[in-house]
This record gives C-alpha cells, sequence and structure tokens, in this order.
C-alpha cells in the first residue's frame, strides 16, 4: 500500500501481552503465526504489568477478581493503545465486557496437569512421596481432586512464574516435596524434561481452556478479526466453547473447585466435568456427548451469538453454538443435582480461611 506521498506505507498493528516471561514467550508464538499468514503487515508487541502480576502474596482464589490478568490489557485495547490481546485463554473471564471478542482460539497444548519433583525425589511419582510432603500448586481445583486421591499429601499455595516457582522448588532445604502446574507452560518454557507425571482425568482434570492460547480484540475491527481467522484451531475451538459455557452456567472461576476433560472426534464432541468441595470429599460429576455436525435450533444459535463474545469464521455458527449447547447442559444436569450449594460452600469456606 502506498501513501498520497508515493511511499510505502506500513501498517502495524499493535499486540497486547503481559510481561512475564512464558506470556511474551506465547505471544511471540502468535505474532510469528501473524507474519507468516500476513507477511505486509509490521506487529509490534507491547508488554504490561496485570493485577495478577503485581499482587503475590495473596493466593488468587482470595483476591476475588476475575479480570486478574486481564483488565489493564483490555483497557489498553479499549484505549485503541493496542489492536488485539492474547491470553491464555484459561485466564480469560467467560462474559467479556462489552465491544470485546475472541477472534482466534489457536491449537491446544497439552491441557494435562503436571508434577515436578524435587531433585531427593526424584524418579518419584505423587502416591510414592512420604507422608506429610507438601505439594505447592495455587489452584483449589488441582487440591480438592488431589486430596481426594492423597490424603496423606499437605497441599501449600505457591504464587509467582513458572521461574520463581521452580527456584522455590528447588531451594536447598526448601519445603516442597513438588509442585502441581499446566504442562502446557512448562513445554513452551522449554521446560518439559523437568515434568516427572502427567495426570491423566481419573486423577485430576484440568481447568477450563488450560493451555489454549486466544487473542481479543474490538467487536467490528474486521480488518484485525480478518488476519486473526486463518489461526484459528477448530477442534480446540468446539473443546474451549463447550468448557467455558460449562463455567459459565456455573459461574464458576478460581474461588471454586471446577474442572473439566473434553475430547472431539469424529465429530463427536464429549465433555466431563465435575465440581467439589473444597476438601474434595463432595465430588458431582456428569458426562455428555453431541454431534457437532447435527445442529439446534435457530433460537439457541442466536442466544450463543448474542452473548458468547466469540467471532470466529471456523467452526460454523452452528457447531459452535452447538459446543456452548454442549456445555450449558452439562452443567445444568450438575445444577439439577444441587451443584450450586456445594459451589456455594467452597465459595463461603474460602473467604473464611
Amino acid at each position: 500500500m502506498e501513501s498520497s506521498d508515493g511511499k510505502e506505507e506500513v501498517r502495524l498493528v499493535r499486540v497486547g501481552t503481559r510481561k512475564s516471561q512464558l506470556a511474551r514467550i506465547q505471544t511471540d508464538l502468535v505474532v510469528e503465526k501473524l507474519k507468516t499468514e500476513n507477511p505486509d503487515i509490521t506487529y509490534e508487541i507491547v508488554a504490561m504489568t496485570t493485577t495478577g502480576d503485581q499482587i503475590l502474596d495473596v493466593a488468587l482464589s482470595k483476591i476475588g477478581e476475575k479480570s486478574l490478568f486481564t483488565k489493564e490489557l483490555e483497557r489498553a485495547l479499549e484505549r485503541k493503545e493496542v489492536d488485539l490481546v492474547v491470553h491464555s485463554l484459561k485466564d480469560l473471564p467467560t462474559a467479556l465486557p462489552a465491544g470485546f471478542c475472541i477472534g482466534t482460539i489457536l491449537k491446544r497444548e497439552d491441557p494435562r496437569d503436571a508434577v515436578v519433583i524435587a531433585e531427593q525425589h526424584d524418579g518419584k511419582a505423587l502416591a510414592m512421596l512420604p507422608a506429610g510432603s507438601v505439594i505447592g500448586t495455587s489452584s483449589l481445583r488441582r487440591v480438592a481432586q488431589l486430596r481426594r486421591l492423597y490424603p496423606h499429601l499437605n497441599f501449600k499455595d505457591i504464587r509467582g512464574n513458572l521461574n520463581t516457582r521452580l527456584r522455590k522448588l528447588d531451594a536447598e532445604g526448601g519445603p516442597y516435596a513438588a509442585l502441581v502446574l499446566a504442562a502446557a507452560g512448562l513445554i513452551r518454557m522449554g521446560w518439559g524434561h523437568r515434568i516427572s507425571q502427567l495426570l491423566s482425568p481419573d486423577i485430576c482434570m484440568y481447568a477450563v481452556g488450560q493451555g489454549a492460547l486466544a487473542v481479543e480484540t474490538r467487536v467490528g475491527d474486521d480488518d484485525i478479526l480478518s488476519q486473526l481467522s486463518k489461526l484459528t484451531d477448530p477442534s480446540t475451538a468446539l473443546r474451549c466453547v463447550a468448557e467455558r459455557a460449562f463455567l459459565r452456567k456455573l459461574e464458576g472461576g478460581c474461588s471454586v473447585p471446577v474442572a473439566v476433560h473434553s475430547e472431539l472426534e469424529n465429530y463427536q464432541l464429549s465433555l466431563m466435568g465435575v465440581i467439589l468441595s473444597l476438601d474434595g470429599t463432595q465430588a458431582m460429576d456428569n458426562k455428555m456427548v453431541v454431534d457437532v455436525t447435527k445442529g439446534i435450533g435457530n433460537e439457541v444459535k442466536a442466544n450463543f451469538a448474542s452473548r458468547a463474545g466469540i467471532s470466529l469464521t471456523t467452526p460454523s455458527l452452528a457447531e459452535l453454538a452447538t459446543a456452548d449447547w454442549l456445555g450449558t447442559s452439562l452443567a445444568q444436569s450438575l445444577l439439577g443435582k444441587g451443584a450450586a450449594a456445594v459451589l456455594e460452600q467452597a465459595r463461603i469456606e474460602n473467604a473464611s480461611t
């Protein structure tokens, strides 16, 4: 494109992200894909600190803010200081502010949780650790599930970025026998070799959206949405839309233990979800499957389009709405069995401890 004076005009797109090393690595992954698809555009990364990055002495579940890692980025997006924002999808609230949408969901990295064992316990899995061993994790979801299977272990909150957490684990004389972290982050940081154990769904189901990257932008910014559309992974998008609908209907977040496991094979989208009490003694789960090609009513599609905050050209609107219906229906099945009371009790107990 040339300007009025005949010079080549540079198209510049500003990409917002958090300042952490993992966030920058993830953003670099997205930007490289954008450059490949849009070689005529220059992408500039704008890194900033979020509220969640600043509060490191309080457990995430205690802070009571749903947009801990997104609010400052969305303000920059609103002020047009950036054109799009790269998120770990699990950090993105299920209800976006008015005027914003998810423009793409990229192919998911391994969504499972991973165990990183301290050197003195090398070669052991969680079940093999001595009684009283301290396991570091910042997630109520992980603690609630793991306490049920490993009552001999103690769980302690640990904050900070991945580098900080691993330093605490590796510190001589430190309290931690192991950490439980998202496998995706370790893999993207190049630390997959530190993983001692990957937790299967029968041990610990993962967080909604875990392992997936999403890009948020402004509704109606067709140029940016067109650039982002080329990056979407349809399978990941359908799985994550179902998971987010499940969490949204339950009105869950990091202050309550909610976990999922999803699969898509031969157009059959399956979603398993569980809600738990904080100590893991109460658990309610269910699984549902839907054929995403069968389609659903126009009213359901219209409702999805108006509230989901997702603007993807692929998969189709009908398929995305079907995935959303699956997540909502699964949540309703648990609410019908009394899940609301379990979740409310978890919120009360978490606020009081």
